[in-house]
């Protein structure tokens, strides 16, 4: 009999159980309720949903928008969401998770305080929650994704340092180093953690779960970000690890000789998800007998 197990320090990070409760809440009052992208790097969750009432638009379809009800997702806006909205008679139901609304007031307080400085973000380029930093600087802010990148920032000129809430530690204390060997003794330079530790100390913890089981199924949405980082550590302690999106993306094929399975997701995986993959498993453990 196989053992299967699902990881609980998988599923919605805090940020995200806010917005999506704030959403069945609304739904509950009214019919339909419009949401700034998708609210949720998953599918699955965001077509369940979209059957609720929950309307996706994008910035473009904002700004068409009057007299009407908009959620801002966990991710957080740049200033200019808001200006539209208040043009517009949009009311904002703001969802954007507390770490990343304290990081945009420090990067902004920074941006005051010193416009002429470099404000380098680690993060991903065109990701929700970057673009919202980034806006805090009237887009001047650099965004860096790997070292590569961070080889073409002027080291002759004052460099502050911020961080995506859901990169890798690990890769930012790579480029702080970086950074450090290169920065001109004339410039300023000054790094901030803010790696959100809800989501750091899973690799940690995903990397022990990993190890438990012979074959691991890493559930995640294909835009994760965060999905992207965890299963890599998945990957990198159990090589017979599988991303998959839901349970019809599981082949039986992985599943013979098998003693033990493990369960695990992004902070943007529902726990009904995992446990999909669980009960499709049990399901059709029959046929591995054939």
């Amino acid at each position: 009999m196989i053992k299967i197990e699902i990881d609980s320090d998988s599923g919605f990070c805090f940020g995200v159980t806010t917005a999506i409760n704030k959403a069945e809440e609304k739904l509950r009052e009214e019919k339909t309720l419009y949401c700034l992208g998708d609210i949720v790097h998953n599918g699955m969750e965001c077509e369940r949903l979209r059957e609720m009432g929950l309307v996706t638009i994008n910035h473009d379809e904002l700004s068409r928008l009057h007299d009407v009800k908009v959620m801002l997702r966990a991710h957080g806006e740049p200033p200019k969401t808001y200006e539209v909205a208040k043009e517009h008679n949009i009311e904002i139901v703001d969802t954007t998770c507390p770490v990343v609304l304290q990081l945009q007031k420090r990067i902004k307080k920074q941006f005051d305080n010193n416009p002429e400085a470099q404000i380098v973000i680690f993060g991903k380029n065109g990701h929700a929650e970057v673009l919202g930093l980034v806006g805090q600087t009237n887009n001047r802010a650099i965004v860096v994704e790997n070292i590569g990148d961070v080889q073409k920032l002027d080291f002759s000129h004052d460099i502050y340092l911020y961080s995506q809430t859901t990169k890798s530690l690990d890769e930012f204390h790579r480029i702080i180093e970086y950074i450090q060997d290169h920065i001109s003794q004339d410039a300023t330079f000054k790094s901030f953690d803010t790696v959100c530790r809800q989501v750091a100390n899973r690799i940690s913890r995903i990397a022990a779960f990993a190890l438990r089981h012979d074959l691991i199924l890493f559930v995640s949405g294909g835009k994760s970000s965060n999905g992207k980082v965890l299963f890599s550590e998945c990957k990198r302690v159990n090589n017979n690890s599988h991303q998959i999106e839901n349970a019809q993306e599981i082949d039986l094929q992985w599943l013979h000789d098998i003693g033990s399975v493990g369960i695990c997701g992004a902070t943007s995986t529902p726990k009904w998800l995992m446990e999909d993959c669980r009960k499709f498993i049990q399901d059709n453990i029959r046929d591995l007998k054939k």
